[in-house]
């Protein structure tokens, strides 16, 4: 593995990545992904359509779990920074992912299985209690894997169109994490269905508490499927040593060496435009992207009406056509640059959300509309993190700080989109009323188009002020 960005004044350029160097760091965030899959497009079917909690109470979770993850964010990512100096055996970026490792694979399947001591006359709230401290748990271990990982990304490579195709193959695997989570879960459902017949068989058509043994075997093969890629992440992955220039103090020297490069500390980029600019266009991007990932099933089982093994099919198109896009994210992104690589994402989201508002019943054309909205999400999602590692560029020792602070807005607004949702659900003394049918209709509109045209406006943005650092002392540019 070739060696990160030199120091200041070094002449030879760091030498390009191997394949397997690539391949063993995108893999490292596949447990992450695959819990995340399942996190966001099972944890509200499962809460509320499996184990029979109210909505309000499916939504409080969820947000719960993002508010932790939130917190853990920054918090995690300024502490990778402060040891980003210490030599390590293994780095101090790589230490938080093991750290972040262990947590989610014994905090995570216990989200996805009966609670232990409960039973039918156990009050919902002791029972929302017990999941309580496994998510937050699972969430801080899932914000210190995915903060040490992307912060790795300006540390192993240093020239533009490289970061995008280490971020387009980082991707590709959460691609591919996804698909492995739908399609085990259709061959869970399919094989739990098989042995019925007659009128049983349709019984179980829709969700219902005969299919708790499915979430949980889904859960345990998860974390033992992604156990073993992280495995072949920590084995294959060099963390660099690199040492930090210290804060300035009264031993220090009156005048810098003219060809320093000046420190940019965590404090200096909240004084930074930028960092706004490209924070408010991250948080709107994984807002449609989780949103619809979260609302998805919800919308093909009341809705559409749909049975319940296309919780999983649809799901499975989205990220296929989301895993072929994302091999062209490096030649497109050469061809019209960033910006309108993003906005060609943008255009097809919103023409997604413009087709599930107009048609009344998508019928076979909701696999179409599933390859659309999977290709948009994959565009716009790697080029917002191609954006902000360029925003890093050479700052990689308070590069974990900005992914921190950019995966806290996300986290945070996630959770208290999804409550208020979840708030304003018309259904409170059932599963799914009538009125509910048009309800996650116009969710599905509203967290794609909606936040589409939002997403278009922090563009706007770039577009007239682009991506740009002042300078953080007199004289000096960062």
């Amino acid at each position: 593995m070739g060696p990160g960005p030199p120091a200041a004044g070094a002449g030879a350029p760091p030498r390009p990545l191997s394949l397997a160097a690539r391949l063993s760091y995108a893999v490292g965030h596949f447990l992450n992904d695959l819990c995340a899959s399942m996190w966001f497009t099972y944890l509200l079917l499962y809460l509320h359509s499996v184990r029979a909690y109210s909505s309000r109470g499916a939504g409080v979770l969820l947000l719960l779990g993002q508010v932790a993850d939130g917190l853990c964010t920054p918090l995690v990512g300024y502490e990778a920074d402060r040891a980003a100096g210490r030599c390590a055996r293994c780095g101090p970026r790589k230490t938080w992912h093991l750290v972040g490792t262990t947590c989610v694979l014994l905090s995570f399947p216990f989200i996805f299985s009966p609670c232990l001591g409960c039973g039918a006359t156990t009050p919902e709230w002791a029972a929302l209690l017990y999941y309580g401290p496994f998510i937050v748990i699972f969430q801080f271990g899932w914000a210190a894997t995915q903060i040490a990982h992307l912060s790795l990304i300006p540390e192993l490579v240093t020239n533009d169109h490289e970061k995008v195709e280490l971020t387009a193959l980082r991707y590709a695997f959460t691609v591919v994490a996804n698909i492995t989570v739908y399609g085990a879960a259709w061959l869970l459902l399919h094989l739990q269905a098989s042995p019925r017949t007659g009128s049983i068989q349709d019984v179980t058509d829709q969700l219902g508490v005969q299919d708790v043994p499915v979430f949980r075997n889904l859960s345990l093969l998860v974390v033992g499927i992604g156990a073993v890629f992280s495995l072949l992440f920590h084995l294959g992955t060099r963390e660099r040593c690199q040492q930090l220039a210290e804060e300035p103090d009264e031993h220090s020297p009156l005048l810098a060496p003219t060809t320093a490069r000046p420190l940019l500390l965590w404090k200096h980029w909240l004084r930074q435009p930028a960092f706004y600019q490209v924070g408010l266009l991250y948080m709107s991007t994984r807002l449609i992207v989780n949103l619809s990932q979260t609302y998805i099933a919800m919308y093909l089982t009341y809705s559409l009406n749909l049975p319940k093994k296309f919780i999983a099919t649809i799901p499975l198109v989205m990220y296929l056509s989301g895993f072929f896009s994302s091999f062209l994210m490096n030649p497109v992104n050469k061809w019209i640059g960033r910006n309108m690589t993003y906005f060609a994402g943008l255009l097809v989201i919103l023409a997604f959300a413009a087709w599930v508002a107009l048609a009344d019943g998508l019928g076979v054309m909701v696999y179409a509309a599933a390859v659309m909205l999977g290709i948009g999400c994959a565009t716009i999602l790697v080029t917002s993190l191609a954006m902000t590692a360029d925003l890093i560029g050479p700052h990689t020792h308070s590069g974990a700080f900005v992914y921190g602070a950019m995966s806290f807005s996300d986290k945070v607004a996630n959770g208290l989109a999804v409550m208020v949702i979840q708030s304003l659900h018309p259904c409170s003394s059932e599963l799914c009323c009538r009125a509910c049918v048009g309800f996650y209709h116009w969710v599905m509109v509203a967290v794609t188009g909606g936040v589409g045209v939002a997403a278009t406006l922090s563009l706007c943005s770039l577009l007239i002020w682009p991506i740009r650092l002042r300078s953080c002392n007199s004289g000096a540019q960062p």
